[in-house]
């Protein structure tokens, strides 16, 4: 049985609760995040900013820079959270196939549910008109035969819309997709592919499985499959997000540790976000990832119950050390603590 998946991504979750809120902040510039002079990061903002080239992950300074009316809020994870329970209590009428990426976006399987005569469209579409009326907030979605095209679906139609991929639409489709659309794809690599000639997915599954694993490791297996819509990966309802992390790839080697070291802010920045999205989990240990010039591969980590720049800068110098030669990808994560679990001490600098 073809399966039938909705990915639902509520639009600029926080910000959106927070102009629902307070109704005289939908006509203005708007974030969610820190302050400029603290090295605050922008968790997310609305539409109006985004003209500006405001973005999550960016920081407040920067963000000020771009737009000089913006009003940066600091976040309310208990609004925020209060209203996610809401949106997941809407999808449990529909299906209780549903896996959590954070606390805005879901993967609903809806497959063989008699709602709406079982119509995954219908059924996408009732779901965001609730959430518009019970919760007060906007919502996009996608829906396709499987866990990939139905996230790159619902970034398709954003904000307030959705888009569906029918089996029979699925070869042409990929076909004509960007590879910057597949996600996971970042600029860095889609600069990469496009060096290589390969501009879309018809391109991509031109190469062999072999060609893109020398060219991209064992990232070019998943490549391979996703340029042929490809992905098997079942909505699982009990997955527990274990970790949260960001890496790049650089475009040029970084060619000694003083060069590392510059580019880990940015990379912490990012991470933040990415944790402030994800709902502010509790922290267990802090991950550095390098990845040399060779393509060896060393990752190293220290129990921490929070994000520090001191701490990661001495796990990439002791990762650094191994090596002492240049690094072309550098990455910075975290370990979560599980629900009521306590930090678990870890040995210094103990490699995974």
């Amino acid at each position: 049985m073809t399966r039938k998946i909705i990915h639902v991504d509520c639009d600029c979750f926080y910000a959106a609760v927070e102009m629902r809120d307070n109704p005289a902040w939908r006509s203005i510039p708007l974030a969610v995040g820190g302050r400029p002079d603290a090295r605050g990061v922008i968790a997310t903002c609305n539409y109006i900013a985004r003209r500006y080239g405001v973005r999550s992950a960016m920081s407040s300074a920067q963000a000020l820079k771009r737009c000089p009316q913006l009003l940066i809020v600091p976040g309310d994870m208990a609004r925020y959270r209060e209203a996610s329970a809401q949106v997941t209590g809407i999808y449990r009428d529909y299906t209780d196939l549903i896996e959590p990426l954070s606390l805005d976006e879901a993967y609903l399987d809806v497959s063989g549910q008699p709602h709406l005569g079982g119509s995954a469209t219908l059924m996408a579409e009732e779901i965001r008109r609730r959430i518009r009326e019970e919760v007060g907030i906007t919502a996009s979605a996608g829906i396709a035969p499987n866990k990939f095209l139905a996230k790159v679906a619902s970034d398709w139609n954003k904000p307030d819309g959705q888009l569906v991929i029918r089996p029979c639409d699925v070869a042409a489709f990929v076909a004509a997709l960007p590879v910057g659309r597949i996600h996971g794809v970042g600029p860095v690599t889609t600069r990469k592919l496009n060096s290589l000639g390969i501009l879309t997915c018809a391109d991509l599954a031109r190469w062999s499985l072999a060609d893109l694993v020398r060219e991209f490791g064992r990232y070019g297996e998943r490549l391979h499959a996703l340029a042929r819509g490809e992905d098997d990966r079942p909505v699982n309802p009990s997955r527990v997000r274990k970790s949260v992390s960001v890496e790049e790839t650089y475009p040029t080697d970084l060619p000694d540790l003083e060069h590392c070291l510059a580019e880990l802010p940015p990379l912490i920045d990012r991470l933040r976000a990415r944790l402030v999205r994800a709902g502010e989990p509790a922290v267990r240990g802090l991950v550095v990832k390098l990845k040399f010039a060779d393509f060896t591969q060393t990752t190293v980590e220290q129990s921490a119950q929070g994000v520090e720049l001191a701490r990661l800068a001495c796990l990439l110098e002791a990762g650094y050390a191994r090596q002492a030669q240049p690094v072309r990808l550098l990455g910075v994560g975290v370990r979560l603590a599980e629900e009521g679990q306590l930090p678990r001490q870890l040995p210094l600098f103990d490699t995974l």
